[in-house]
């Protein structure tokens, strides 16, 4: 055979073979099973709660051009209808777990973005099926689902991130390289507040007959909760003041507010918790708070221990429009945080005041800012957002994407926000063997809290809203 033969057949040999190997290594995502996503390829989306800030998510994530929704998710069709308009490719579902059954070949992601009741059993059953979740915040309803979406996260594999943007920006990372270049020293004490809630709480419980509207699925909207009638005061905004499907003024805001003290400061898990509550009087005397409704404004205190040994930190939150007092080197006229909240670290050797996000960090007094020697911004910045950081993320795949709040620091992160509402629910309880004033405060005390075991030491009523009781039909995914 001639050389020019020879250099024919084998240069046809390495093109078949080629060709073979990328029959072999291109195939369709089906095929390929459970959570996989090839290099370069489009992430597949799916929408669980399309309506509200689950519409403005699902925008987020499309601009980066490598986001595909491909599945939406709503109970409701007048909430859905703007989502479905927009993306008109997209299945369109009532229920989440059918959508996931008949999807889950073709989607690599979920985003879940319902009342808090559900954030924890939709995105446990994503994640069993090895799809990346985005979960708006609180990551949870209580404390156990939080503890078990964290462990659930490093079992299955799956990229994940909680919803509280801020922790993307700019303004967090600056709060960190200022608190991290010792210039207030040690941190010994924490004030975080917010003008939450902007919606009802503290009221009646509502009451009347109602019709369900055909577009709404009211058994699907209770979810995991107790079963009760249709009234129109719960959706689509108001949920959020109701225990039963929301988690209040703290849970909708201390991620946000809170996101650089848990970023800036070695802690993790409190020692103890404690609150106090407005009430609001009604007809009858033992009837001040209603115990199906977050109150109408809180104050609570947590201690945590310092991971590097030097003592503890106490954190404060107020809420309902109540604030810290205000530190003695802010001028009169000088801002307390923005219109959302604040929050102020106190150190051995000064103060640092920030906005929401922990925007706008500023040493206080405030004219330090322009005499003293700031430190050089040192952190890596997300100029792509915390969406499209997740999208990347999702691509590159577990163990290689980065996100800047995966449920290893959102999961025990939420739990610290839901012991607040523990504290607060054991307020309400009634003590069985008083009858008359003040028969309702028996939890107006230290609680103390055993984080390895998830347990409330010292009042074991308080345990009860460690984890509830899901209604039949509804669990969470292990």
């Amino acid at each position: 055979m001639s050389n020019n033969k020879k250099n024919f057949h084998r240069r046809k040999f390495l093109k078949d073979a080629s060709m073979a190997a990328a029959a072999f290594t291109i195939v369709p995502r089906h095929v390929i099973g459970k959570g996989f996503t090839a290099p370069s390829d489009k992430l597949n989306i799916a929408g669980i709660g399309v309506g509200g800030k689950g519409e403005g998510d699902l925008m987020e994530f499309s601009k980066s051009p490598k986001a595909n929704i491909v599945a939406l998710v709503d109970v409701d069709d007048r909430a859905a209808k703007n989502s479905v308009n927009r993306f008109p490719k997209a299945k369109y579902y009532k229920d989440y777990r059918e959508m996931l059954d008949k999807e889950k070949n073709n989607i690599d992601a979920c985003s879940v973005s319902t009342p808090d009741n559900i954030h924890a059993v939709a995105a446990s059953a994503a994640m069993s099926l090895g799809k990346h979740v985005y979960v708006q915040k609180p990551l949870a309803h209580d404390i156990w689902e939080a503890r078990m979406l964290t462990e659930s996260a490093k079992k299955y594999k799956v990229v994940t991130q909680m919803g509280n943007q801020g922790g993307s920006g700019d303004g967090v990372r600056r709060t960190m390289e200022l608190v991290n270049s010792g210039l207030i020293g040690d941190v010994h004490t924490v004030q975080c507040w917010t003008n939450r809630p902007v919606w009802p709480q503290g009221q009646a419980t509502p009451s009347g007959k109602f019709a369900i509207p055909a577009e709404l699925n009211w058994d699907l909207w209770i979810g995991p909760a107790k079963m009760i009638d249709y009234n129109p005061a719960y959706l689509p905004f108001n949920w959020r003041g109701w225990w039963s499907f929301g988690t209040g003024a703290l849970g909708d805001m201390a991620c946000h507010i809170m996101d650089p003290v848990f970023r800036c400061l070695p802690i993790d898990y409190p020692i103890d918790v404690e609150c106090s509550l407005a009430t609001i009087w009604r007809e009858m005397w033992n009837d001040a708070q209603n115990e199906d409704a977050c109150p109408p404004a809180s104050i609570i205190h947590l201690t945590y221990p310092r991971k590097d040994g030097k003592g503890n930190i106490k954190v404060s939150w107020y809420d309902g429009g109540l604030l810290p007092p205000r530190p003695e080197e802010l001028l009169p006229e000088e801002p307390f945080g923005n219109w959302d909240g604040g929050v102020l670290f106190i150190g051995s050797k000064g103060k640092l005041l920030a906005d929401c996000y922990g925007a706008n960090p500023r040493l206080l007094p405030t004219k330090f800012m322009g005499t003293t020697e700031l430190p050089k911004e040192t952190l890596p910045r997300v100029p792509e957002g915390h969406y499209v950081q997740w999208v990347n993320a999702c691509i590159a795949g577990y163990g290689k994407g980065v996100t800047s709040s995966p449920f290893d620091f959102a999961g025990p992160f939420t739990e610290s926000i839901l012991i607040g509402n523990l504290a607060i629910r054991s307020y309400l309880i009634k003590n069985p063997k008083l009858t008359g004033w003040g028969d309702k405060y028996l939890g107006r005390k230290k609680l103390l809290w055993d984080a390895k075991n998830m347990r409330i030491t010292n009042f074991e009523d308080a345990n009860q809203f460690v984890k509830r009781e899901y209604r039949e039909g509804w669990k969470f995914t292990v």
